[in-house]
């Protein structure tokens, strides 16, 4: 009898995680796609562009590479399909937990002992008992699962209200910021800030207070680059990238030789010259320079489209589901893919500052990547109950 009612709660309890018979069974192939193509074309490029830095370091051209594959594409493809599979309303009732962890795990970093800056700059980096990763990456995915919770709990009237909603939404993103500001980390915070205002504009904020939050955040970072003389000069050199060309412009300016070297059709794959030791961080945020050298500009812009498409079918996502919560899921996590994405591009391009973020699916970071398809696997599980 003892072994009925276990089955019996077993079966309930995989009843409320999984999807009912009811929902559509397949997900969203184009989107799946989309982001698998990402994956693979990310995967090929890093094993060209880490080749040089793994072989001088390691003495193995694909060392990095196979590190890539077991810290962050193994345990990612593993979230990714179980994540796909949970009813993503299930993590509805763990919104606070999942803020909490935020904060955990943010001030963990200051833990003598757990945080370390692996001669970065910023302490962003937590080793536990020799395993290591990067917070800010799944603090991304903590926070889209905590701000959607709770907005998607709340009526959309009460997040126009100043004291019921911008209030206290304000008080969640100066956490965060603070705890982000003291490691530094600037290229993630602002992503983070522009994820928590896509997902608190999807949530009906009224006009007034998203362009207050917006012109307050431009003044914090003013005021951030004004402190430092290191980021006034880089955002000096965005504004004129001859200013230094052997200083803090070189970065720029070995990216701009980059891209401008692959011309239409690249020079061919595995065959960078940038990547030998000219070209800074090639397997970090310059690995889209490194891209555009191999293949050229026509790959290479066939990337930013797949980005573009990958966006769009993300909006259309979450103009055909019907739940507010997977709505503001689906907006954070494709906001967090594209965003991200673009603002590093557009940093190789000489189009906005370098921030120092990576490509997702592509740069090297087993953090990021797992993080990253964990997110995939929740839209797949979305896509999965909508029509489109």
């Amino acid at each position: 009898m003892s072994n009925h009612r276990f089955y019996r709660k077993k079966r309930t309890w995989l009843k409320k995680i999984l999807p009912t018979h009811s929902e559509p069974k397949r997900a969203d192939y184009i989107l799946v796609g989309l982001i698998f193509f990402i994956l693979i074309f990310g995967l090929a490029a890093l094993s060209s562009a880490s080749s040089v830095v793994s072989f001088r370091d390691y003495g193995n051209t694909y060392h990095l590479f196979f590190r890539q594959l077991r810290n962050g594409l193994i345990p990612g493809l593993i979230l990714f399909f179980i994540l796909a599979r949970i009813n993503y309303q299930h993590w509805l009732r763990y919104t606070v937990f999942f803020f909490v962890l935020a904060i955990l795990l943010l001030l963990a970093i200051f833990v003598p002992g757990l945080g370390t800056s692996y001669d970065t700059g910023a302490r962003s980096w937590l080793n536990l008992g020799g395993i290591s990763f990067q917070p800010a990456e799944t603090i991304k995915l903590l926070l889209i699962l905590s701000l959607a919770g709770w907005f998607g709990q709340r009526p959309k009237e009460m997040n126009q209200n100043f004291w019921n909603g911008l209030v206290p939404f304000v008080a969640i993103l100066a956490i965060i910021s603070l705890l982000i500001i003291l490691q530094p980390d600037y290229g993630s915070l602002f992503v983070i800030l522009t994820i928590a205002l896509s997902i608190y504009f999807v949530a009906g904020a009224a006009w007034r207070h998203l362009f207050g939050l917006i012109f307050a955040g431009l003044g914090l970072f003013g005021l951030l680059i004004a402190q430092a003389p290191y980021r006034a000069a880089r955002l000096m050199t965005f504004l004129d990238p001859e200013l230094d060309p052997e200083g803090i412009g070189y970065h720029i300016n070995q990216a701009f030789l980059a891209i401008g070297s692959g011309g239409w059709l690249g020079l061919g794959f595995g065959q960078s010259r940038q990547k030998f030791a000219y070209l800074p961080e090639v397997i970090g945020d310059s690995i889209f320079a490194v891209i555009a050298e191999e293949i050229g500009f026509i790959f290479s812009a066939a990337l930013i489209v797949v980005f573009l498409v990958l966006f769009f079918r993300g909006m259309k996502l979450a103009q055909a589901t019907q739940d507010e919560y997977a709505r503001y899921l689906v907006v954070g996590i494709i906001s967090w893919f594209t965003l991200q994405a673009f603002l590093n591009i557009g940093g190789m391009l000489g189009l906005m500052p370098l921030t120092g973020i990576p490509l997702p699916f592509v740069s090297y970071g087993g953090t990021a990547l797992m993080s990253a398809l964990a997110a995939a696997g929740i839209l797949v599980n979305i896509s999965r109950q909508v029509k489109l």
